[in-house]
């Protein structure tokens, strides 16, 4: 368990005895308080200090977290609130945190027509009737298809990756001629371009699914999970989008952008690798440091003639050729003449 977590556990503990009106509670009682709660969520000993308990006291006791709690001390020996009404679950906040927290439910409201997010519509309208929203309109908009097709599978696909279930889903990629079944540990959902992929483990390697091409999905009960505890930033950290290779190493991708295009570049990077290597009135030339990938593709073609790829010779060409197939396309093109 995180240390974070832990701690969280403390603060409630301590509060739970602190306002405690009936039983007076010593430094050792906290101190054992806060041990048998930290092994009921555990289920191992934890011992808890005493420096680690007088600490959390002082942290309660101050500013730091914004609790400023009225903890004293009676008789010598037991603590106890002094105003026997607070708890650090009273907080009070004042009009800029409404306004803070106003903003985040107006942010969360543009999520509850996910189905992943059905469950939240309580929660948010219990927030609104909390802070007594304004009912203002939403200053920030995200930008969110809710008719993708596939949104109906995230529900179970997130149950599944949070339970540690192993999933038997039939699945029709764009390629394929007939659907196939894939037996997978479900580990990520990962959102891209207004697409959602799972990435999971199939057959002792890494795979992305895309969820508008999967058809069934059923929970296999009777085969062991495998977790491959992943990290999101860590797993996609050399990559553009979602297509990442166990075995491909990133490069240097260098390019040029022209001087229209160059501010957008510089102020979105393509990725968190990029540096400018030299610019002039002309423009500005990029490097980047990922994998190669389809997705990597796709978005340096979709800045047309604006940008040319110098390096990897490989990759240059590619573009190149696509260019190429392009030009062709548009000359090949008969159009009937409009009435």
């Amino acid at each position: 368990m995180s240390s974070n977590k832990n701690a969280l556990i403390r603060y409630k503990t301590l509060d739970k005895c602190l306002k405690n009106k009936y039983r007076k509670y010593t430094l050792e009682d906290l101190i054992d308080a806060c041990s048998e709660a930290l092994f009921e969520y555990e289920g191992k000993e934890s011992y808890v200090s005493k420096r680690t308990v007088q600490l959390d006291l002082q942290n309660m006791r101050s500013e730091k977290f914004g609790y400023e709690a009225p903890i004293e001390v009676f008789d010598r020996k037991y603590y106890r609130y002094s105003d026997s009404d607070y708890s650090i679950h009273n907080i009070s906040v004042n009009e800029s945190d409404l306004k803070a927290m106003n903003n985040a439910v107006q942010i969360l409201k543009q999520f509850k027509d996910f189905s992943m997010f059905k469950e939240m519509n309580g929660v948010i309208q219990k927030l609104e009737d909390s802070i007594h929203s304004t009912g203002q309109k939403s200053i920030i908009h995200l930008d969110k298809n809710e008719q993708l097709k596939g949104l109906e599978h995230i529900d179970v696909l997130y149950e599944s990756i949070l339970n540690k279930k192993v999933l038997k889903i039939l699945y029709k990629s764009f390629t394929a001629r007939e659907s196939s079944v894939f037996t997978v540990h479900p580990q990520l959902l990962k959102e891209y371009n207004n697409r959602w992929f799972l990435i999971c483990l199939y057959k002792g390697s890494m795979y992305n699914l895309a969820l508008d091409r999967m058809e069934k999905i059923e929970v296999e009960e009777k085969n062991e999970y495998i977790d491959k505890d992943l990290d999101g930033d860590e797993y996609f950290k050399d990559i553009v989008g979602v297509t990442v290779s166990e075995t491909m190493k990133p490069r240097n991708v260098i390019f040029f952008v022209d001087a229209s295009n160059t501010p957008y570049v510089k102020t979105k990077p393509l990725h968190k690798s990029q540096e400018i290597i030299s610019e002039t009135e002309e423009g500005a030339v990029f490097k980047i440091c990922v994998q190669i990938n389809y997705e990597l593709e796709r978005l340096l073609l979709g800045f047309g003639n604006s940008l040319i790829v110098h390096k990897p010779r490989n990759l240059r060409r590619r573009i190149e050729e696509k260019f190429r197939t392009g030009i062709m396309n548009y000359q090949n093109l008969i159009i009937p003449d409009e009435e």
